[in-house]
């Protein structure tokens, strides 16, 4: 069936707290969601951020955004006083998250609600820490540890603790008891929130389709718990790092700096840390988005201590014996190769072994470079996500503005675009029309936004992971408009369709 969606991080949310949150202000945007004819909501990833606020570089491939819990929904249960948070600044840009006051003053205010929950505990609490016990633990006990080294990487931490020595980590639970219990808190009280917000979705005919980065931040409980999935030395630090290699794009390649997977370990372990990995995404997601999918294929490793990508090489990752296991093991799942960048005949061919979609982005079709672009909508069949542009890519608007005057010639000529229009709907609409089974559009895209509202800038450290969405943004006329593109392109879920 041919389906359409809109990507929206939570981040980007309206709210009137510094950032989006899983409160009301998500309840609307999956209100407009169902009133636009759109089938699925989806959302960057939703773990802690740490050094460049990038929701790709998480504490934890398992927990919970603190940022992301709603403080009037805590205030409904209870657990604040509007007075605790209401007066507080939260930022002077309505439209730009201000990560540095945010990691200020949402902890000392989430410390009072979770004081007032551990004070008279749920009755379920005890029962969600013992059902996430395999990842709470540890990620508890890490942010205790990273908080009592003001907030330092656990690779400086004194070396009983950062080689995880069974004697300075009970030492250290015991004298953090009353830390590890707030940071159990965080977590129950984001998942709470969490679960009340997908049932919502879910009820109005919306999928959540997730993203799961494939690398981890080297700063993070899951290399500190696990260093023996990764390469790591006898110090626990990584050998060679992650990234990609120059192209036409960035002629020194993307230093991401993530440590790299012992593949082979893995393998003798039925990739058992993956399996938990995936299985858990699944718990919150409908969909799930894997990045930087090639990476299964080969994987691009460059020594530790260089400061570009230049000096890497390939290497050959799991390929289909790791999807394999992932089918014995999970069973079918809706699954979203992110198969952009660098692909060869092997990369391909996973692709169509593991008969998962790929991705399709109209702004890369149009690169004068490459004259038959496989992401010209002509090209694209139909088992595949077809995408204006991603939150790695600009907005059409902004990508017209930006492009070599050639490339945007051509889009403007393939596309028949004109100002009357407007190019953003001309780019959408074309995506919208095409083959793809499921098309996805930025929602900056949809309010026809400039470069200011991109969402990433891909190895910078600039203003990423910032844009947010107006209060009223997510208004009838949009709603009718969208939905009337639907209608056309025959992408109304079947419960609208019915409804006409």
């Amino acid at each position: 069936m041919r389906k359409a969606g809109i990507l929206m991080p939570i981040f980007s949310l309206p709210s009137p707290y510094g950032i989006g949150t899983l409160g009301a202000d998500a309840r609307a945007f999956a209100d407009f969601l169902a009133r636009s004819g759109q089938s699925c909501w989806q959302m960057l990833p939703v773990g802690p951020t740490g050094y460049g606020d990038s929701p790709y570089q998480s504490f934890s491939s398992f927990a919970g955004n603190p940022y992301f819990i709603d403080l009037d929904e805590l205030a409904a249960d209870g657990l604040l006083r509007p007075s605790e948070f209401g007066p507080l600044d939260w930022g002077d840009d309505a439209c730009a998250v201000d990560y540095g006051r945010l990691y200020a003053q949402r902890f000392a205010v989430l410390r009072v609600a979770c004081g007032r929950l551990l004070a008279n505990r749920p009755s379920d609490f005890d029962a969600f820490c013992a059902q996430q016990t395999d990842w709470l633990e540890d990620y508890a006990l890490f942010m205790a540890l990273k908080t009592r080294c003001g907030g330092a990487s656990w690779f400086v931490w004194p070396q009983p603790l950062r080689l995880r020595e069974a004697g300075a980590l009970a030492k250290a639970r015991a004298e953090l008891a009353a830390e590890l219990d707030f940071w159990r808190a965080v977590q129950y009280l984001f998942f709470r929130q969490w679960s009340a917000l997908k049932a919502y979705v879910n009820a109005k005919g919306v999928c959540i389709i997730g993203d799961l980065p494939i690398y981890v931040s080297a700063d993070s409980a899951d290399v500190w718990a696990n260093p023996e999935q990764f390469q790591l030395d006898e110090n626990g630090m990584p050998t060679e790092v992650a990234g990609c290699p120059p192209d036409g794009f960035s002629a020194d390649g993307q230093l991401w700096g993530n440590p790299l997977f012992d593949w082979e370990r893995m393998k003798r372990e039925g990739y058992r840390w993956w399996l938990r990995r995936i299985a858990f995404q699944f718990t919150i997601y409908d969909t799930l988005r894997i990045d930087h999918f090639r990476g299964f294929d080969s994987y691009y490793a460059i020594p530790r201590g260089e400061t570009t990508a230049k000096n890497g090489r390939w290497r050959p990752g799991p390929g289909m014996d790791f999807f394999n296991a992932v089918k014995r093991e999970l069973g079918p799942r809706d699954i979203i190769a992110e198969d952009l960048g660098f692909l060869t005949p092997s990369v391909r061919r996973l692709v169509e072994e593991t008969g998962y979609p790929g991705m399709k982005v109209l702004e890369l079709g149009f690169d004068s470079r490459d004259a038959d672009s496989e992401y010209l909508p002509h090209r694209c069949g139909t088992h595949c996500v077809i995408y204006t542009g991603t939150h790695d890519n600009d907005t059409v608007r902004g990508w017209l503005a930006s492009a070599p005057r050639a490339d945007a010639a051509y889009a403007k000529a393939y596309l028949r675009l004109s100002a009357r229009e407007g190019y953003h709907w001309g780019m959408m609409r074309a995506a919208w029309a095409s083959a793809a089974d499921l098309a996805v559009m930025q929602f900056q895209d949809l309010l026809g936004l400039g470069s200011e509202a991109r969402i990433n800038t891909p190895s910078t450290l600039g203003a990423n992971w910032q844009w947010r969405a107006q209060p009223g943004a997510f208004d009838q006329k949009l709603a009718r408009r969208l939905r009337r593109e639907m209608q056309i392109y025959q992408r109304l879920p079947e419960a609208a369709r019915s409804r006409l």
